[in-house]
Formats: C-alpha cells, sequence, structure tokens
C-alpha cells in the first residue's frame, strides 16, 4: 500500500510539473531588437527564445521606455527609424504581424487606454482608436509634446488623461476627449530643484509614479501635481542613483537605476511613496526597461553598444526579488512586456 500511495504521488508531483511548464510557456517576456530590421522577440519564462517575427520597420529607439506596449489583446512595437508601428497579436501558433501604422513624429513610446492606442514620438502625442477591425490607421488627435527636442521618454496613460515626459526637464499632462488627444499640453508643476531630467513613469488608477532621475527621486504626480516624492540617493552622495524606469507589483514599486546597476524597491500607495529597500537586486548591465506582471518581473539590460540582456526574476509576497534567468540579446534590445495567453 505505501508504495502504490509513493507511486501515486510521483506521479501527480510529475503532472503538476508538466501542467507548470505548459503555464509558464502561456506566459511570455517580449522585446524588441530594435535593430535596422526591427524584429519582435519572443521568450519564454525559462528565457528560450520561442519567435523572432519581423516588424517591417527599423529601430534605433534609445533612453526611453514602453517601447513596447500590450492590451486590448494586441501588442504594439515602435520602430523609431522608420516612423512606424507595428501591431501584432497572438494566436494558437505564435505572434502575427497584423497592422503596420504610420505616425507624426519618430515614434518613442506607446501605451494602450480603454478603446484607444496612444504614441509618444520625438514631438507629438497621438491617439488611435481601436474598433472591430483594430487600430485605425488614422489618428483622431495629435497633440505636439513641450519641449519638442527629441528627449521624449514615455507616455502612461491616468484616467482620462495621458501623462508624458520630456528627458530635457518636462512633465506634462494632455487632455483626453473621447479617448482622443486634444488641446494643448499642460506642464506639471514640480518642486524647484527636482525636476532634472525625468524619465520613467507608471500609472495606477489616477496616480503616476514618475522618475526624476538626474535628482534620485520618485515622484507621485496626482491631479496636475507632484504630491509626494521618496529618494533612492543622494544625488552626488549615497544610495542608488538615476532611478530611470518602473515597475508595480501590488504595493511594491521598483525602480531601474541604470548608473548604479541594481534594482530599488519602494512601496507605493495613495498619495505616499517610501524607499522600503535600496537594493532588493543587483543587474549584470545597466538596467534599461523594465515590466512586471503576477510575480514575474522583467528587466532589458544594455551590455554594450550591440548587445542586452533579458534577466528574469519572481517576487515573493515580501517584495523580495529572486533571479530566475538572465539572456543574451545579440543586439540593443529596446522595450519590454509581458504577454499572458487567455
Amino acid at each position: 500500500m505505501r508504495s502504490t500511495m509513493v507511486i501515486t504521488v510521483a506521479l501527480l508531483t510529475a503532472v503538476g510539473a508538466l501542467f507548470a511548464a505548459d503555464r509558464d510557456r502561456s506566459v511570455v517576456v517580449v522585446t524588441s531588437s530594435n535593430a535596422v530590421d526591427n524584429e519582435l522577440l519572443v521568450y519564454d519564462t525559462a528565457g528560450t527564445l520561442m519567435e523572432s517575427v519581423a516588424t517591417l520597420g527599423r529601430g534605433g529607439a534609445n533612453a526611453n521606455a514602453g517601447g513596447i506596449a500590450t492590451g486590448n489583446g494586441l501588442v504594439a512595437v515602435v520602430n523609431f527609424g522608420s516612423e512606424t508601428v507595428s501591431i501584432f497579436s497572438r494566436g494558437a501558433f505564435g505572434f502575427e504581424l497584423r497592422q503596420l501604422v504610420a505616425v507624426a513624429s519618430q515614434p518613442v513610446s506607446v501605451t494602450f487606454g480603454d478603446d484607444h492606442l496612444y504614441v509618444l514620438g520625438t514631438a507629438t502625442a497621438e491617439s488611435h482608436r481601436i474598433g472591430r477591425n483594430g487600430v485605425d490607421d488614422a489618428a483622431d488627435g495629435i497633440v505636439p509634446l513641450i519641449a519638442a527636442d527629441n528627449s521624449a521618454a514615455q507616455v502612461g496613460f491616468v484616467g482620462r488623461q495621458l501623462i508624458v515626459t520630456e528627458k530635457s526637464g518636462t512633465v506634462e499632462y494632455i487632455e483626453l476627449r473621447g479617448g482622443a488627444v486634444f488641446g494643448s499640453a499642460t506642464p506639471v508643476t514640480l518642486p524647484a530643484g527636482s525636476g532634472d531630467t525625468p524619465f520613467g513613469l507608471v500609472t495606477r488608477g489616477s496616480n503616476a509614479y514618475v522618475t526624476i532621475a538626474g535628482s534620485d527621486l520618485v515622484g507621485v504626480v496626482k491631479d496636475g501635481a507632484l504630491t509626494a516624492a521618496a529618494a533612492t540617493g543622494t544625488p552626488g552622495g549615497a544610495g542608488q542613483h538615476s532611478p530611470c524606469w518602473v515597475a508595480l507589483v501590488g504595493p511594491y514599486l521598483f525602480t531601474t537605476n541604470s548608473p548604479s546597476h541594481s534594482i530599488s524597491r519602494l512601496v507605493a500607495g495613495g498619495r505616499n511613496i517610501a524607499l522600503d529597500d535600496a537594493v532588493a537586486a543587483q543587474t549584470g548591465g545597466s538596467p534599461i526597461d523594465i515590466a512586471a506582471a503576477g510575480t514575474l518581473l522583467a528587466v532589458v539590460e544594455s551590455d554594450s553598444a550591440n548587445a542586452s540582456h533579458l534577466t528574469q526574476f519572481r517576487v515573493d509576497e515580501d517584495g523580495n526579488l529572486t533571479q530566475t534567468i538572465s539572456t543574451v540579446i545579440a543586439s540593443a534590445a529596446n522595450g519590454i512586456a509581458i504577454v499572458s495567453q487567455d
């Protein structure tokens, strides 16, 4: 009887492991090669390259986040060099290029709203409605950026507005009407001395969490104003410097600190934010973008002008990070997103 029970338990364990492997393969991490002939690169959670799908556009984006976004059953990828955005869908046999959408200025960041795709370019932010047949080719709104000096970094959707960062010193809101951008961009008032190099952002509800890299700060922006800020380091002093890009996992906000080769963990709740662990993890290279979904955190790291790494972490209930895999990418990859297959 005992041997039968042991065999049964062993079989159930093996079957469970197989089902777990299948579930893992349903969750993939995507980035783009960012090469002249740009490709969507699809990795499983074991770090295996599953697919390389041509975007039919040219790469070349640099120092931005959100170069890939997923939403509404679609994946959008920026093609900086050809001023287009590629739209993919995921089916039973992998990812398929569905559309190539021309945009008003070289795209660096994309995000999805309720029924729109939003594209941040070097000089403009624009909106494209999503319908039954996919993303409309024609924009239903285009708004010039405040600086429009090629320093555009990231775009986020926050309620009835977009929030945009420009690294030359501007955080701005753009109003939405029926989901379409309209009017003029409005600057967010930042306290004196805290406007040095806005970089990345992540949104939840009516809050936006924005990094101000040159000041080693992460700020909470709500209703057009900075309501709170927390430091990951002291400019020119101790700590983790230049928090660039951010991701949320439950109450935890993770920043990639590019020059420090580290990830910091903060606690973000409502209007408040506080540093929880200055070095939640070290990275081998310079982390340049980050994404999170469930208990998975994924980071793209720059190793050189022609190579990068895709590193994956598991996040436990206390916000602790455990690295699971790091995969070499033979190009200067750009953008990262996690896609689950329902």
